[in-house]
């Protein structure tokens, strides 16, 4: 065994000395000439004080951090050595400086967790007043298609980002304004049916189709994230909502992405619900009316009431008054299948250079929405023209 040098003695000594509370480095050092008989000249004790000093600094940072310490002597590491550590399991992989009087790794954790919590929106559950003649409004923005890029210039009208984003939130209030002397006690959002325009950053739809775009694919994805925000901010002062999200053939990744989203946004807000699974056909029951949405581009309308009686289960035997809102078409198609009223929506956004290339010209451009009861299904409908 090899022999323990003097400066061994003296950081086993510092470390003795810190342990039992001593922290001055001057009084250490003096300890130390004392302890072990060194020359107690005033150079050699200035000497011995700055290597007290250096090694006190580590034994602070050891007790400072137990965890590391241990770590390092468990796997031969020099703490004395350890600059910057990581510390990696299943959840997290975090990088940190070791301190000197810092706090501890759980400590540190724990700040983590409460600085993100300190970015989470908190919605105050609101209080909801009795309707004696309550409905349902259901409010349906289809196909937004934020990112479409259309000049006037070969198409005779203008669309982009800035006008998608104008005509939905000026849709959205007028039909609003136009429901205004109906008791709502319940709003159904219907989002997705090609809210962005592509689904790649090669600005394809999802097939791989190219597309005439305005502005970047990841701007847009945050614009339509903001304009749902904002549109569920107002809704949820009227009434309680349940958002219906439907996939679709331009945006059918990135549109779920942007549904899932918006889920967590809301996570805390108690006055609102979500249906953002990736089915392609949703179903939802409000007294004696059940009302189906789908894209549309999956299914034939003709089928989508025997569908819609398979797939809702017991929600179809408890109602008389059944729709299916489809979209995908940009134009209007009503028609009623043996009890069952399946009707296409117009869609506020203009024809691109393919499709007026091609004569899929689409007139009006409009948002729509729908009043139900209880009672007696849909009784009134409002169409926001632009």
């Amino acid at each position: 065994m090899n022999e323990e040098t003097l400066l061994d003695k003296i950081k086993r000594k510092i470390d003795q000395l810190f342990s039992s509370g001593l922290s001055n480095p001057t009084e250490i050092a003096k300890k130390i000439h004392e302890d072990l008989s060194i020359d107690e000249s005033i150079r050699t004790l200035n000497h011995t004080r700055a290597n007290v000093k250096y090694h006190l600094d580590y034994a602070k940072k050891r007790k400072a951090n137990p965890a590391l310490a241990q770590a390092c002597e468990e796997r031969g590491i020099n703490f004395d050595n350890v600059g910057i550590a990581w510390n990696k399991d299943k959840h997290w992989s975090i990088q940190f400086r070791p301190s000197k009087t810092g706090p501890t790794f759980e400590e540190m954790l724990q700040d983590h967790i409460d600085q993100i919590k300190k970015h989470t929106f908190n919605y105050e559950k609101i209080g909801r007043q009795n309707y004696n003649f309550p409905c349902l409004l259901v409010i349906d923005p289809a196909d937004i298609h934020v990112g479409k890029l259309a000049s006037s210039f070969e198409t005779g009208e203008d669309y982009n980002t800035q006008i998608a984003v104008q005509r939905v939130k000026e849709g959205v209030d007028g039909i609003l304004r136009k429901s205004s002397g109906f008791d709502i006690e319940k709003i159904v959002f219907v989002a997705g049916n090609d809210i962005l325009h592509i689904d790649t950053p090669k600005r394809l739809t999802t097939s791989g189709t190219p597309q005439d775009t305005d502005g970047m694919w990841y701007d847009n994805f945050l614009v339509a994230k903001k304009l749902y925000v904002d549109i569920l901010d107002k809704l949820i002062k009227i009434a309680d909502v349940h958002v219906m999200y439907n996939p679709s053939n331009h945006d059918y990744t990135n549109g779920f992405f942007l549904a899932d989203a918006i889920k967590s946004w809301y996570r805390t807000c108690k006055n609102i619900s979500f249906d953002v699974s990736i089915s392609h056909r949703k179903y939802f029951k409000y007294g004696t009316s059940l009302i189906g949405t789908t894209h549309g581009d999956g299914a034939k309308q003709q089928d989508l009431p025997l569908l819609m009686a398979q797939e809702s289960g017991k929600l179809w035997s408890d109602t008389k008054h059944r729709y299916v809102y489809i979209h995908h078409l940009h134009h209007k198609i009503s028609k009623d299948y043996h009890g069952v009223t399946v009707e296409a929506l117009r869609s506020p956004s203009s024809a691109d250079s393919w499709h007026h290339r091609n004569g899929y010209q689409h007139s009006p451009k409009a948002i729509e929405g729908f009043v139900h009861s209880k009672d007696n299904g849909q009784i009134a409908r409002f169409t926001h023209l632009f």
